[in-house]
Formats: structure tokens, sequence, C-alpha cells
């Protein structure tokens, strides 16, 4: 599932494939951008906010990617079959002589001027992945959310950038916190923010590593061997599992 790790991890291939160099190909497959001509435009870079992919072209503009849930970026080189991009499920194509990225069944798609991209990502929250983190900022936003459950808050991209089901789950273990706590009687956003983010570097760094309780029903613990279950964060139709530990994070008392 697509988190900021991924998006980190694909921002870094970007780069080392495609980053300073000339497009020889440029095929968008998007209704709003089909046609977009970027050949000829030099990379200048790609960054990843959150769950957002930004490249950034010599002309001033910005290509901007989402992949929602199952979208994916692939690497290959220029001329090999999967460079081809035959797939009805191809996006988007950005090809220099050597390397050729190709996008499947990307959730969102949008060419702005970089000066723009504001617009499409200034309603986020901190990137937990970014050099550095404007905590108060973060902090200023979890207290807006009052008394909405914890696991809610870290997955809404407003409070903070990054964070999906997999790293919410793990993160409220490792705080041996009940997911459905109220953000406000949590008693140190900031630690378990900090330990979200952690979690989200080792990913970048190391890839993911398995996780204590996510994907893991009816599993036994690895704290305490109690079977992990599985609740919903979120009503429908947004609602995402949030797998926990029953013993490990109980329901607090007197709420």
């Amino acid at each position: 599932m697509p988190e900021g790790d991924v998006l980190r991890r694909t921002a870094d291939r970007f780069e080392l494939a495609i980053g300073g160099r000339v497009l020889v190909r440029s095929d968008l497959r998007w209704p709003t951008a089909a046609t977009v001509d970027l050949v000829g435009r030099t990379v200048l870079e790609t960054r990843s906010y959150g769950k957002h992919l930004l490249t950034r072209f010599d002309d001033g503009r910005t290509l901007h990617t989402h992949l929602r849930m199952e979208g994916y970026w692939r690497i290959a080189r220029t001329g090999s079959p999967e460079s081809a991009a035959r797939s009805p499920q191809v996006r988007a194509v950005l090809a220099t002589a050597e390397w050729t990225t190709v996008g499947y069944h990307l959730g969102m798609l949008d060419v702005v001027r970089t000066r723009d991209e504001h617009s499409l990502i200034g309603h986020l929250g901190p990137d937990l992945l970014g050099e550095t983190v404007d905590l108060d900022d973060a902090l200023r936003r979890w207290t807006a959310r009052g008394s909405t459950p914890v696991a809610e808050v870290l997955l809404d991209q407003t409070v903070v950038a990054g964070i999906g089901t997999i790293f919410a789950a793990e993160s409220l273990f490792a705080e041996r916190l009940w997911p459905w706590t109220p953000a406000d009687h949590v008693a140190d956003p900031a630690q378990l923010l900090g330990v979200a983010r952690r979690q989200l570097q080792r990913s970048v760094a190391e890839g993911r590593p398995p996780g204590h309780v996510h994907g893991r029903l009816r599993q036994p613990c690895h704290r305490c061997g109690t079977r992990i279950a599985v609740g919903q964060a979120r009503k429908p139709p947004m609602e995402r599992p949030i797998f926990y530990c029953p013993r490990c994070q109980q329901e607090p008392t007197g709420l």
C-alpha cells in the first residue's frame, strides 16, 4: 500500500534514473493532460510530499501524481518491452535516452506551474519525511481535531502527511495506544508522531520490516501472544482497517 515511504523511495529512484536528463518521450494518458508535451524538457528534480510526487522541469512546470490505493511507478531500460508501456493501466510515461518511467493505475495527475504547487498540496500538514518537520504546526492541527479517534487523526493528511493504515497501526502498537482513543486524550502526541516518523525513515532506508500488527489478523501478538484483531477507522465509504492487539492496546478506562 503506498504510504510516504513508498513515495520517497519512488522519488529517489526518479532522481537516479531521469534527474538532470532530457526527456525524449512524454505520454500522459489523462483527460486533462493528454495534450501536454514534455519532450525536450530537462527533469530538474523529483520530490515527494506525503503521498504526493512532484516532478519538476526546466520550463517551470511540475508533473504532480498521486498513487491512491493501487498506483505504482516502474522504471525500465528505454527500448525494453516494459518501456513500451502498452498496458491499458498505464497513465503516464516519461523517458530519457536511457531510462523510462511508467506510471500504472495512478489516482491523480496534474501538470501545473511549479510556483502553483501549493494549489495541490498546500492544504496538507507537515511531511513526516521532510528534512525538518514543523512540529508546532502539526500539534496545532492535531489539537483542532479534538476528540476524533487517534487512528483517524494519524490518517488525516491535513494533520501530518505520509501516514497510511500500515504506519498508523504500527505506531499505535509501539505506543500501546487503543486506536479509538480520542486524540485529546493522547498524553504525548509529539512522541507518537516521532515514532511514526522514525518508522517511515527506517522503511525508506532499509525497506519495510515485517509488521507487528498490520495484516496479522488472528496471529499471535509479538509481545503478549494475544491474537491480533482488526477494527475500522473512518465511516463508509472512507473506512480503513486498523489492526491492533486487544491486550497491549486496551481501551482506556473512564472514556
